[in-house]
């Protein structure tokens, strides 16, 4: 309900703020089976498996959490430095994310190579 000093934005919040919360659970459920199926993969217990899931987990966290501040943003400003302040730290994450997942994923990818390989005799 709108109250004489609030905006239509800050009458919004707490419903905002409560499908925030609830998208936050279903994907913290969604996290969960992801999990599971990651434990019967063929990397199950290694370390790429265990990087991607903490990658996954920290980018959830962190696109719940600008939601979150979008959703108390007092004006236009506010919602476009909030903006702004994700995007140019999402760059940076996924791109080091990237990086270290590639990195990951090679020297996977050469141990599993040179260990079946077999020595000529």
């Amino acid at each position: 309900m709108l109250d004489r000093g609030d905006t239509p934005a800050q009458a919004m919040g707490p419903m905002m703020e409560q499908g925030i919360e609830q998208a936050r659970r279903a994907m913290e459920n969604y996290l969960q089976f992801f999990q599971k199926g990651m434990s019967s993969s063929p990397w199950a217990g290694s370390e790429l498996n265990s990087k991607i899931t903490e990658c996954i987990q920290k980018n959830v966290t962190t696109a719940f959490d600008f939601a979150q501040k979008l959703s108390q943003a007092k004006d236009l400003l506010e919602v476009l430095r909030i903006q702004i302040e994700f995007f140019q730290t999402q760059l940076e994450v996924l791109s080091e994310q990237a990086q270290d997942l590639g990195e990951t994923a090679k020297m996977a990818a050469t141990t599993a190579f040179n260990g079946s390989q077999k020595p000529s005799s």
